[in-house]
């Protein structure tokens, strides 16, 4: 199987014809169970199924072939939402195994809301789920809010090498801290501070249906990933997981059913990140 390409066509044929454990990193935003056709400019597709039976049988073939092309070292991150992750929570148990899942990471975003009869949705879930105990891992930081700063640190004392503050070494003794040297606050499992496309407007957008910020996989890659891995994403789309992938020097795999997704892909890969600016 060629790597930096992208395949057309079903992707479990075209996963049963690659090695088992030649992958690093997979990322998936498979169809979600909407029930409904999506279209929007010159993208079209289905996501109408006979029943929840007919879809889990394709999810779960599909994650099968999945676990077996990926290696001991690497992960998986499946993204759905609310309405078949508790179905798909114990498929991914029984394949991937219960004591190698390690998050469901909430991606909570704002947009507009409606009223309605229950609390409007507005994240979507990712579930990390390793090979095996032995993987890749990469905890990220963000910058400490402002607020943050100044209600919990007190960096009050200075010296030549900047405000610290002193905090116990756990030998009995202390420490200094220094201010413009703490990495920042750790990424938890709760991702609040990436923004969605909405499609008209953004920057990003390629007014694809199903597109995702490029921040997202960003995040996703560089935890999960070393540079010269091989990420795949079985269902492409717009082609971000790839563009992100060649941008922070991985190799990729792309694969979608779509000729329309894979030609658009194709084009952005090759004209870079900035090709909505030539749109």
């Amino acid at each position: 199987m060629e790597i930096n390409k992208i395949y057309c066509g079903d992707n479990l044929k075209i996963m049963c014809k690659m090695e088992s454990e030649s992958v690093d990193l997979v990322y998936l935003d498979p169809p979600f169970f909407t029930q409904r056709d999506w279209k929007h400019a010159n993208y079209e597709f289905s996501d109408n199924w006979k029943d929840i039976d007919e879809y889990l049988e394709f999810m779960k073939v599909r994650l099968e072939q999945m676990y077996k092309i990926l290696k001991d070292t690497g992960s998986i991150y499946l993204h759905v939402d609310y309405r078949v992750i508790f179905e798909l929570k114990p498929i991914m148990d029984e394949i991937f195994g219960r004591g190698n899942f390690r998050n469901d990471i909430i991606w909570a975003y704002s947009g507009r809301e409606t009223k309605q009869n229950r609390f409007p949705h507005k994240h979507d879930t990712i579930l990390l789920y390793s090979k095996s105990k032995n993987y890749t891992f990469y905890n990220l930081y963000k910058p400490y809010r402002k607020e943050y700063i100044i209600n919990f640190f007190t960096y009050n004392d200075n010296d030549g090498n900047g405000k610290y503050r002193m905090l116990p070494d756990g030998k009995g003794g202390k420490y200094k801290q220094y201010l413009n040297k703490t990495k920042g606050q750790i990424i938890n499992d709760v991702w609040n501070d990436i923004k969605p496309l909405n499609n008209f407007g953004t920057q990003q957008s390629l007014q694809y249906p199903t597109q995702k910020p490029d921040e997202l996989l960003e995040r996703i890659i560089k935890t999960s990933s070393n540079q010269n891995d091989i990420v795949l994403d079985p269902f492409c789309g717009s082609g971000t997981t790839l563009t992100v992938a060649k941008k922070l020097h991985r190799k990729y795999i792309g694969i979608d059913i779509l000729s329309a997704a894979c030609k658009l892909s194709e084009k952005r890969i090759t004209r870079g990140l900035n090709m909505w600016l030539e749109l």
